[in-house]
């Protein structure tokens, strides 16, 4: 064997080496990750007594759907997953609408103000808001309180999200709208038939942050919903937990637990409720990367 043939030979072996470390770090973080989700699940159809006595196993020892049947008799789910459907799909499109427009007037090399704008959509990424005031400006001076438009409009312009998709409209070549006007195109026009179509990574990925932001959310449900009618599925969760946990504190345990599957519940809930989201991702993650790296390294 030759001396290039012997170093071509060991290039593919480091490099085999390399790949099998890097697939076996890969796996791990994917066990590591997944395995939660499997223990959740598993253990939703475990009996309650099981769940009681042994905790969480790997196995199912004690097959029942008591969790879900005791789930499913009230009418409270289904209004609580019409109230987050709802919430998360008129928030996702409103909000992804205005961004994307807001983030196209911050990197169009015309607008005379952008820089300033910029400066003001970065103020209150890195600083917040009040509690109190946002809580009078919503509850009293708009006077959403108990309204769907509570838990939509609060979260309509994140801040990141502009910043996101501003670098992936700079990263556009400018030749796409000189282009466009040397044709006649007016701003509307060459932002709806030019910069939208090629932009589908980006505005992909705002779509999904946009998605687990409003249906993860019950921190808007705590402050202006006192209804059950309007209660979100994460607002259900939490009343749920309370409440079980409350009557087993004042029941020492007993009383509550003999007639409520109440661990499988738990469990039970949290698989009903984060399933849709999770189908979500495999639609959006081939542009998730994409829409994330391009335009990461140009200002």
């Amino acid at each position: 064997m030759g001396a290039a043939a012997r170093v071509d030979y060991r290039r593919k072996s480091n490099g085999l080496v390399y790949m099998s470390v890097v697939y076996a770090v890969i796996i791990l973080f994917a066990f590591v990750c997944l395995f939660p989700f499997y223990l959740v699940l598993l253990n939703s159809f475990q009996s309650n007594k099981v769940l009681n006595q042994e905790g969480y196993l790997l196995y199912i020892k004690a097959f029942s759907l008591d969790s879900y049947a005791y789930l499913m008799e009230g009418k409270q789910v289904y209004v609580s997953y019409g109230v987050t459907i709802f919430v998360t799909v008129v928030g996702t499109a409103l909000a992804t609408a205005i961004t994307t427009m807001f983030a196209y007037v911050l990197a169009h090399k015309k607008v005379k103000y952008r820089n300033i704008m910029a400066f003001l959509t970065y103020i209150p990424m890195v600083m917040g808001t009040g509690l109190v005031g946002f809580y009078i400006l919503v509850a009293q001076w708009l006077h959403l309180k108990d309204t769907l438009w509570a838990l939509i409009l609060p979260y309509l312009l994140n801040p990141f999200l502009v910043f996101v998709l501003v670098n992936f409209y700079r990263a556009l070549p400018y030749e796409l709208y000189e282009s466009a006007y040397m044709d006649g195109a007016d701003d509307i026009l060459v932002f709806f038939r030019i910069i939208l179509p090629v932009s589908i990574p980006g505005i992909a990925t705002i779509i999904l942050f946009y998605a687990l932001t409003y249906w993860n959310d019950w921190w808007l449900a705590i402050l202006f919903i006192n209804h059950n009618e309007l209660h979100p599925l994460q607002m259900m969760i939490r009343s749920l937990m309370s409440q079980i946990n409350a009557a087993q504190y004042v029941s020492s345990g007993t009383l509550h637990v003999a007639n409520v599957p109440s661990e499988g519940l738990k469990l039970a809930t949290v698989c009903i409720t984060i399933g849709p989201i999770v189908f979500l991702y495999p639609f959006v993650q081939k542009y998730f990367v994409k829409g994330l790296t391009l335009g990461s390294v140009k200002g």
